[in-house]
């Protein structure tokens, strides 16, 4: 590997951030990746870097890997528009598979700091917590409907009818979008139909947000329509609608908080590492990292990847299998991480500019990716993405030693897998 240390900062510190800070600069977006959905120093890093930047820099809101739904009842219970004094109450909302992601310790201290840091500002200055995802179809057309019930007949009758032409397919994404191969109707035009009502409403309630929230509500039920059915096709497309969906989610949060706003995204490394530097792109597929980078600039993007060298997780042997604390074996050989274990056992954050001039980082290769399923036993033959690292990342945060993100106990209400690439994020 590197046949000389490259320079990095010792990461033991809040205020070891600084060099972070200092190159996020002006940025508008700043993505903050992950390794794995159940890693400790994940969150809690991240929760540091999130607190400087809204507190420094004025960014507006956080954005994360998970459904609008249940992140919007985080929102409003960080924003003040309801009162409830138990934060692991309200992070019971996340009932399904994998509940650890979003119900988690490490969450709830995030949630804790952001519900006082508003208390002490008027309502443009507070700052909020939503979903980026396509997965919650049902959840999203059940809540419109409940509202519109309340506003507006028409628009409510419209939802109704697309939640009827779902119902057939039981409520399960997966068996809807295998049906759709084999049947000639599908439900895109009710759903087309219900967005352009939801679309046309303009109610205002004691919650500032109300409109927003029900048409994106629309919005995801419209694009998780067409995730489904991708799935399907057996191709990156669904992948494809899955980070296109998180983009236009991201814009749309953008164009609600005004010309200035500037957003904090929480996702796992195969989203925010731009895919144009991975193998990811000889399939065609894109990320909501590359999709910034396009739209916003270089410049005004900063994408910033976590990873470790050896550790303990929280994953499941499969997909809506009991949550486990797993073992991380070290990084094999050859591997990014590897490379960073070498040169040194301390945590650290590397900014790409010091790498332009690593030989070995001018080409791919490999750096590890743990999804929400996971075998430590087998790893080495397919956790591992072939990466230009300096392209990828703006700057990269390695820890030595990792330990499992601590989840909220609670009831696993299963679900069948989605067919997500590479490997479950």
């Amino acid at each position: 590997m590197a046949n000389k240390p490259f320079h990095y900062t010792a990461l033991t510190k809040e205020k070891d951030l600084d060099v972070l800070i200092d190159e996020i600069g002006d940025a508008r977006v700043v993505m903050l990746g992950e390794a794995s959905h159940g890693t400790s120093e994940y969150y809690t890093w991240r929760t540091a870097i999130s607190r400087r930047l809204i507190q420094e820099k004025g960014f507006k809101f956080i954005a994360v890997e998970g459904d609008w739904p249940e992140c919007y009842v985080v929102n409003r219970m960080v924003k003040g528009y309801q009162t409830t004094s138990k934060i692991a109450d309200v992070l019971q909302v996340y009932r399904r598979w994998p509940t650890w992601m979003w119900a988690n310790w490490e969450v709830a201290a995030l949630v804790e700091w952001l519900r006082e840091y508003n208390n002490q500002r008027s309502s443009p200055d507070k700052a909020g917590f939503y979903g980026l995802d396509v997965y919650s179809l049902w959840e999203s057309l059940d809540q419109i409907v409940r509202y519109l019930e309340q506003t507006d007949g028409q628009a409510a009758e419209a939802a109704r009818n697309a939640i009827s032409c779902f119902e057939p397919f039981n409520r399960d994404p997966q068996v809807y979008a295998q049906a759709t191969a084999f049947v000639p109707t599908d439900c895109e035009q009710e759903v087309i139909e219900m967005l352009q009502k939801v679309q046309q409403q303009r109610v205002f309630t004691d919650d500032p947000e109300q409109e927003f929230n029900t048409k994106q509500n629309a919005f995801v039920a419209a694009n998780a329509e067409k995730y489904y059915r991708a799935m399907v096709q057996g191709s990156g497309n669904s992948w494809n609608v899955r980070d296109g969906h998180m983009m236009d989610t991201l814009d749309r949060l953008l164009e609600f908080h005004g010309p200035d706003a500037k957003a904090i995204v929480w996702e796992h490394n195969t989203h925010i590492g731009d895919a144009r530097c991975t193998d990811m792109s000889d399939h065609g597929m894109y990320n909501i990292g590359q999709l910034a980078r396009e739209k916003y600039g270089r410049e005004n993007v900063k994408l910033v990847g976590f990873g470790g060298y050896q550790g303990t997780v929280i994953a499941g042997k499969s997909w809506g299998a009991p949550m486990q604390k797993m073992d991380v074996p070290p990084a094999v050989e050859g591997s990014w991480e590897a490379m960073l274990h070498n040169i040194s056992t301390d945590d650290k954050i590397i900014l790409s500019s010091d790498l332009r001039d690593v030989p070995e980082l001018q080409k791919r290769i490999g750096h590890r990716a743990i999804g929400v399923v996971y075998d430590p036993k087998i790893e080495m033959f397919g956790n591992y993405v072939p990466t230009v690292i300096p392209e990828r990342y703006d700057a990269f945060i390695y820890f030595e030693d990792t330990e499992a993100v601590h989840p909220l106990r609670m009831k696993n209400h299963g679900g069948r897998e989605p067919d997500l690439y590479p490997w479950n994020y």
